[in-house]
């Protein structure tokens, strides 16, 4: 049975476990405050840059949380617009077929290429991106 909530000691665990090594620091929102370090990895959380702080260590601090939050709109948009807000279907399956569904609706342009390649496989034709 697939768990969809996870906390942060079980996450990473499992990237332990699928990378072979552990990870050295984890980026987390300020939701997560308290813990400084869990399981030997170092949690940074966004916040002010110190004064004594050079322009390259903000910068590196400042991208590290950019690129977290660049994925909130993307789970915005699944809640949204794939309706992956409220699962209405049952039990472990019911959350597979729901994920399943979502990531079809995600990218069809995608799909209908790739399906468009595997029945009429056109070689000589090169089709341009939109």
């Amino acid at each position: 049975m697939i768990r969809t909530c996870m906390t942060l000691p079980e996450i990473l665990d499992h990237v332990e476990a699928s990378r072979g090594k552990a990870a050295k620091q984890a980026v987390c929102d300020r939701g997560y405050r308290g813990k400084r370090e869990v399981n030997g990895t170092n949690i940074v959380l966004p916040r002010k840059a110190l004064k004594q702080d050079t322009r390259y260590q903000r910068d590196k601090k400042r991208k590290q949380c950019k690129r977290r939050a660049a994925i909130e709109p993307i789970i915005g948009h699944l809640k949204s617009d794939y309706r992956m807000s409220r699962n209405y279907l049952k039990g472990a399956i019911g959350d597979r077929i729901n994920r399943l569904m979502a990531a079809c609706a995600w990218n069809p342009k995608q799909w209908l290429l790739a399906i468009f390649l595997l029945f009429f496989r056109v070689r000589d034709v090169q089709i341009a991106p939109i």
